[in-house]
């Protein structure tokens, strides 16, 4: 008998599963160090203890998405070993802050399967929890990926497809922001004027800024989150697939378009919910992200007027500047948009 994990196949699912993930990870300073090598993030609250103590967090926090990646990381050998692509997100929620020397563990379960008509594949839908040493739960979210299948030939039957939120209201949002000075947020350290306040609904930034990936770089930050997905590690297998080289991880794109929009919403300095989320083009090495934002909504948080929530529709292109705000046309989406995301972000009001 093998020892060896050969990851799930579409075969191997049933709704209701519940897996507890391998390997609980205590993060660390030197994983902040690190992700900031990788994105160049800026956001101020994360940047520096200093700062995130004067406006009333115990120290600087970790990244939501550093989290983010880290709990996803642990779902991959059970989830997605055997993956063709991750499609997409829903109902993602940042619940409880996380700091360097907590410990995250990870759990997931299956709600819904489809088989796809070509037989081959099949989409697995899974609701996902991160929780730190103490049984919080940091975050939990919804997430599907294209599965490949064991044997072809032999039907599943699965058609089951879960209902799931278009949005999160603004009182789902969690507690990870704990009641801020605001008037100690200092703009000139944080690198914007604009609050909350300032943002209106329709109005569309442009980040600017591209940022072109490295190998090396989407090679790190799998390793970093412990991600073992063929798709993203591996050129002797992907060598022989469709695109015949790897596919960068979704999330290294949700970063780096994360990381590009500072430039225009630098007082943002959390992500409370990732509403849902599309991978709607590959990216590969040597290409150039670019990122623009469109507020689409602007909700005061319940018992709160030191912050408030701003839903925004985040995308990334490769290779073209954003200028023209590129998304969706009459034909779908425009050839050079690679990600298409609906997050609230926490600005100080």
């Amino acid at each position: 008998m093998s020892k060896t994990n050969p990851g799930n196949f579409f075969e191997d699912f049933s709704v209701g599963q519940v897996i507890r993930h391998a390997t609980p990870r205590t993060v660390t300073e030197g994983d902040a160090s690190l992700y900031t090598a990788l994105y160049g993030s800026r956001f101020a609250v994360q940047s520096s203890d200093a700062f995130a103590r004067s406006i009333g967090y115990q120290r600087a926090p970790l990244d939501d998405l550093l989290v983010f990646h880290i709990v996803f990381g642990k779902t991959v050998p059970d989830i997605s070993l055997n993956a063709v692509a991750n499609l997409g997100y829903a109902g993602c929620r940042f619940l409880v802050p996380v700091f360097p020397g907590d410990s995250l563990t990870a759990t997931s379960e299956v709600i819904g399967l489809k088989e796809n008509s070509n037989g081959k594949t099949g989409v697995v839908y899974v609701r996902s929890c991160g929780v730190n040493q103490h049984g919080d739960t940091v975050l939990d979210y919804v997430r599907w990926v294209m599965v490949r299948k064991k044997d072809p030939a032999v039907p599943t039957g699965h058609d089951s497809v879960p209902s799931l939120p278009a949005a999160l209201a603004p009182d789902a949002l969690g507690d990870a922001v704990p009641i801020l000075d605001v008037e100690d947020f200092d703009t000139d350290l944080s690198g914007s004027p604009y609050k909350w306040d300032d943002y209106e609904v329709g109005e569309r930034i442009d980040h600017v800024d591209g940022m072109t990936v490295e190998e090396a770089e989407h090679q790190m930050a799998t390793r970093l989150y412990q991600n073992t997905a063929k798709v993203h590690f591996n050129q002797f297998t992907e060598g022989k697939g469709r695109f015949g080289r790897r596919l960068i991880y979704g999330g290294h794109v949700i970063s780096l378009a994360r990381a590009l929009s500072f430039n225009g919403l630098s007082n943002a300095f959390h992500i409370a919910a990732i509403n849902g989320g599309r991978h709607v083009a590959p990216l590969f090495a040597g290409e150039t992200v670019f990122a623009w934002s469109e507020i689409i909504d602007k909700a005061a948080l319940p018992a709160r007027d030191d912050v408030g929530a701003l839903r925004i529709r985040l995308y990334a292109t490769k290779d073209a500047p954003c200028s023209a705000y590129p998304g969706k046309n009459e034909a779908g989406y425009e050839p050079s948009v690679i990600l298409d995301t609906d997050l609230w972000l926490v600005l100080p009001r």
